[in-house]
């Protein structure tokens, strides 16, 4: 059963056994003891698939058939007819890596075709092996390649040797200023010059791209490679295997997410204002224009392409964005983790890439989980304790900010209780008479304040955050990897599951000490206690171990609740019967 199901079955049990208890075993009289109730041309490929190199990171791609290609990498002559081979000189293949590292990143570069060969996050410890969050795949010959398409004919670029500057990389702390690395290109026998450079930040996920392409072309479209989707990096990789996804912003139809695992050859066109690979909790996106602002109609994403490897199951993803009349483009990569300040940053609703919720609750979800995320980060920086124990305070706030609605919930409940008598005498007097029941239902309301709904309603109000905090704990970053007490990852299930079943104990105890508050033994409700504990435990068991950790501590914080009204139910045994006012 899948995680969302459980979830939205452990709802329903909840509300069902909330307001059920009220309407079907409706408490009884105090004297019975009672009861609580793109269109821009053919698709192409990722690096070439030959490996002049010897190295073994030649692209695993495989070509599009609509677009020719050749083993050697060539440009069509300038003049001429025949297209020009690349020199094949042994000593100009050497390849090597090229870094660039800063206190958020190492990237590491190829001088082939300048490709990104790694780029790992600094910040975050991978949790399936040792060492840090790679979001290139191995073996995949490395993202970001550059293709020229030129009418029918494609200049692969992602296989040539490129002169870097600086040629022995980058290094930057927190006070060094944005820094450039510069690829350049130059045909040996043709005008050809093609000219690629990033800009790093320090400081930002967020890497600027601009370049030229010098030519007697005419003007060619630009083919960028995005690779075959984030590499895995979390421990339960049949979970994050169900986030992989590719994920692209329409300028009319908006954003469309397809999961890798379903993903076909096609091609989506534009125009797009990003496209991206997104993972469970990481993103790789190229977004359109050197900013938010600078994202004009020249500068959209003219389409994505996606196009089969030699992997069976497994896609390429290659951005195409037309060159502007002075042969340059821009644009903007995002390398890093899914947090929803960051991406909000970037504009063009970078924040949706992985929204919070199913399509239908995200309205309701997204305020509640900044809500949610601002409290988090407020007590995990001005407390400084960790996330766990962050929940275990958020669970008793919650409480105690809910207890005057739970307070007036439970007097209800008392109040309900004592006009039941009453109630069952205006049923069984006026059974043949409707109207004459209305009539007497509504007068019982405003002499006892008598409203079966009472007792039930304000203790929905916790559900929203419950839900809230299900999708907190699938998405939000900086609950990866957060360690508890025994728990290595509250993002992830509890690896003993020993919470689940202290979360169905907690339970028990909660209708435990109501029951037991009755002298007279209700058997719907004695089952109920015994078999809803269950049913949570194995609902549960696979959900974050963070969420059962609030449940948890919310569930300890209501029993004093529940123990202040199994004695004031005791205190209303023998009180004399309420009676309805002479009219």
């Amino acid at each position: 059963m899948k995680t969302e199901v459980r979830f939205l079955l452990a709802i329903f049990l909840m509300l069902g056994v909330l307001v059920g208890t009220n309407l079907l075993f409706p408490p009884i009289p105090p004297e019975e003891l009672p009861l609580d109730s793109l269109g821009a041309g053919p698709a192409v490929g990722g690096p070439s698939s030959a490996d002049p190199t010897g190295t073994g990171d030649g692209a695993a791609g495989a070509p599009v058939p609509e677009i020719p290609t050749s083993s050697a990498p060539r440009l069509p002559s300038v003049g001429a007819a025949a297209p020009v081979e690349l020199p094949t000189d042994p000593a100009a293949l050497r390849e090597y890596r090229i870094t660039v590292e800063g206190p958020l990143y190492r990237y590491e570069f190829s001088n082939y075709g300048a490709r990104l060969m790694s780029a790992q996050m600094s910040e975050f410890e991978a949790l399936n092996r040792e060492g840090l969050v790679d979001l290139v795949k191995k073996g995949s010959g490395g993202y970001m390649g550059q293709k020229l398409l030129v009418g029918s004919d494609t200049v692969d670029l992602s296989g040539v040797p490129f002169t870097v500057e600086p040629s022995n990389g980058l290094t930057m702390s927190s006070r060094s200023g944005a820094r450039t690395l510069r690829f350049v290109y130059e045909h040996p026998t043709s005008p050809f010059t093609f000219v690629l450079e990033y800009e790093f930040n320090p400081d930002e996920y967020t890497v600027g791209v601009r370049g030229t392409v010098e030519s007697g072309l005419e003007r060619p479209l630009l083919l960028t490679d995005l690779g075959e989707g984030l590499a895995y990096s979390e421990a339960d990789s049949v979970g994050e295997s169900r986030t992989m996804a590719y994920v692209t912003n329409n300028v009319q139809e908006g954003i469309q997410s397809t999961l890798l695992g379903k993903a076909e050859p096609t091609i989506v066109e534009g125009p797009l204002l990003w496209a991206a690979f997104k993972s469970k909790f990481f993103v790789m996106a190229l977004l359109a224009g050197e900013s938010d602002e600078a994202a004009t109609e020249a500068r959209y994403l003219g389409g994505v392409i996606v196009q089969p490897t030699e992997t069976e199951g497994v896609v390429r993803v290659a951005s195409a964005q037309p060159l502007s009349n002075d042969g340059s483009f821009a644009y903007r990569v995002f390398l890093g983790p899914q947090e929803y300040a960051l991406l909000s940053s970037l504009g063009q609703g970078m924040e949706e890439v992985n929204p919070y919720g199913w399509k239908f609750f995200q309205p309701m979800v997204r305020p509640i989980v900044s809500v949610i995320m601002t409290i988090f980060v407020y007590l995990h920086t001005k407390l400084s304790v960790g996330y766990g124990w962050v929940l275990v305070i958020f669970g008793v706030m919650m409480r105690v900010v809910l207890f005057p609605l739970n307070h007036k919930a439970m007097k209800a409940q008392l109040r309900n209780m004592a006009v039941q008598p009453l109630l069952k005498e205006i049923q069984t007097k006026y059974k043949d008479q409707p109207e004459k029941l209305q009539k007497e239902m509504m007068r019982l309301y405003k002499e006892h304040g008598f409203n079966p709904l009472a007792g039930c309603l304000p203790m929905l109000l916790p559900w929203p955050v419950l839900i809230a905090l299900f999708f907190v704990f699938q998405n939000t970053i900086e609950l990866r990897g957060e360690q508890f007490l025994w728990l290595p990852d509250l993002s992830a299930p509890d690896p003993i599951y020993l919470l689940p079943v202290f979360l169905g104990l907690s339970m028990f105890l909660m209708q435990y000490v109501s029951y037991k508050s009755l002298d007279t033994p209700n058997p719907q409700m004695k089952m109920m206690m015994y078999l809803m504990p269950i049913m949570m435990v194995f609902i549960f068991f696979r959900l974050a171990s963070g969420l059962n950790l609030y449940y948890s501590v919310a569930n300890i914080a209501t029993i004093p609740q529940q123990v202040w009204i199994a004695r004031e139910r005791l205190k209303m045994k023998g009180k004399p019967p309420l009676k309805m006012k002479s009219e």
